[in-house]
């Protein structure tokens, strides 16, 4: 049947089963029971368009947050170019059916636009009735909705397929992967192709969280292995199991609520957890307590608040205290009174000083943390700076970037982490530039110090195609920059 009398026949069949009339047919079981959803919640079929546009603003947190921002490079490499050649759009949702991302035809987007089938939109069943995303949503699984299927008339003279997006992890719904486009743009293959798509999605997020979980596992595994030979396990925060001392006696996965101390090991036992800085440590009862350093995580990137984590515990740091913690975190073997004063203050500084602040220093944090003689770091330590300083080393320039918020202590006018800080924003920028990869030139240019590199936004004008929804703000930006 061609497109147009497959089109007629949907038509008629709405008018008579919404009209109450007698019909030789009956809706697909899919698209019946999203019709009898939709119209439980209230949907009616002769509504305008979706009813909740979000503000801009809210719209760009609420991407710059969620899991799927981390594989949007993979959706547009196999979605949008065949989107776009097709006369179709590709739309990315949130598990609410908000539409986070839209692209591909410009003059598709325009149409799309009438029935607010646009960013910033919700639309779920119980929002706008049957339609390709909120259905996929509801039911779990891919479907196609084409023409007279959707619920609300004004959507008609649209086809649509998606396909959801799970959480490799807890296998939470994430969102949905969508291709949109006028009637006469149906073709049997959309609903492989969102499939496809949406499989590869958590691929990419399956990948990214065997990466996290080796970084977890590296951080505290020494946790574990300070039971000895009792038995132990190192779980996640969601509850996976990492690792497991004797090996094969646990699950996969246990759950832990919120602020348990025991959990149920399924097999009538109990066990003991204790919150680690990442994930949790398992251990059974009278086996013995862990006795280990304390923990240091320092965030000293970017314009924010310089913090101090101790043992899971939030210190914020004046800007001295967060310059002599990052002098002792770039400075391993340790620094004497002399040598931190020369690297805060120069020559006009004074040894005493220094003294004083480490002694300051010490009560905040609490014992086993700083040690003197020389003054160093005897806590395990972690810093966001060392971090990105291991992932460009390592060659993995996206975890950098992810990590990378900003200069090194940007108030700072310490000699040695002026030093510091300009090498590090060379350091990055330079590993951009080679990539010579649009999206991590993106990315860089969201960060204080891209965000006025004249070069990196030149680059994004070269490379970004012509449809991108970034261009408008690169050619902005641009305009600005070479104006200066």
């Amino acid at each position: 049947m061609d497109t147009a009398d497959q089109a007629r026949r949907l038509s008629e069949l709405y008018e008579e089963v919404l009209g109450g009339g007698r019909v030789p047919g009956v809706p697909r079981p899919l698209v019946a029971a999203s019709w009898e959803r939709s119209l439980a919640a209230a949907v009616d079929p002769e509504a305008d368009a979706a009813a909740v546009v979000l503000d801009p603003d809210v719209l760009a947190a609420l991407r710059a947050n969620h899991p799927l921002q981390a594989v949007l490079p993979v959706l547009r490499q196999t979605l949008t170019t065949i989107a776009d050649e097709a006369s179709h759009i590709m739309i990315i949702t949130d598990a609410q059916g908000m539409i986070l991302w839209r692209e591909g035809s410009a003059q598709v987007k325009r149409q799309a636009d009438r029935i607010a089938l646009s960013e910033g939109a919700i639309w779920a069943e119980d929002q706008i009735g049957t339609n390709g995303m909120g259905t996929a949503l509801a039911v779990g699984q891919p479907v196609q909705i084409h023409s007279a299927e959707h619920l609300v008339r004004r959507i008609h003279e649209w086809t649509c397929a998606a396909a959801p997006v799970h959480d490799p992890d807890t296998g939470k719904l994430l969102g949905a992967v969508d291709v949109s486009g006028p009637l006469r743009t149906v073709h049997p293959a959309m609903v492989a192709l969102v499939t496809a798509a949406a499989q590869l999605a958590e691929g990419q997020l399956r990948v990214r969280m065997a990466a996290a979980d080796e970084m977890l596992r590296a951080r505290n595994m020494r946790h574990l292995m300070a039971l000895g030979n009792a038995p132990g396990a190192l779980l996640t925060p969601t509850g996976r199991v990492l690792a497991v001392q004797p090996l094969e006696w646990l699950p996969d996965r246990l759950v832990v609520p919120d602020g348990a101390e025991r959990i149920d090991l399924g097999d009538g036992r109990e066990g003991l957890v204790e919150r680690l800085d990442e994930g949790f440590l398992l251990r059974m009862p009278g086996s013995p307590v862990r006795r280990l350093r304390p923990t240091l995580r320092l965030k000293l990137l970017g314009s924010g608040q310089p913090i101090a984590v101790v043992g899971g515990r939030e210190i914020a740091l004046t800007l001295r205290r967060a310059e002599v913690l990052a002098l002792l975190l770039l400075h391993p073997t340790g620094l004497t009174a002399e040598q931190l004063m020369l690297q805060l203050y120069g020559d006009e500084g004074n040894p005493t000083t220094v003294r004083a602040e480490m002694h300051r220093l010490r009560n905040l944090l609490g014992g086993g943390v700083l040690d003197t003689k020389p003054y160093r770091i005897i806590a395990d330590v972690t810093g966001d700076v060392t971090d990105v300083q291991t992932a460009i080393r390592e060659g993995d320039l996206g975890a950098a970037l992810e990590l990378y918020a900003g200069p090194l202590l940007a108030r700072s006018d310490a000699p040695a982490l002026r030093a510091e800080r300009d090498e590090l924003e060379a350091t990055v920028r330079r590993a951009v530039l080679d990539a010579d990869d649009p999206d991590l030139l993106w990315r860089f240019a969201q960060t204080p110090t891209g965000a006025e590199d004249l070069e990196i936004f030149e680059l994004l004008d070269a490379h970004l195609p012509a449809t991108d929804h970034r261009r408008p703000a690169v050619t902005a930006r641009l305009h600005r920059l070479d104006a200066l």
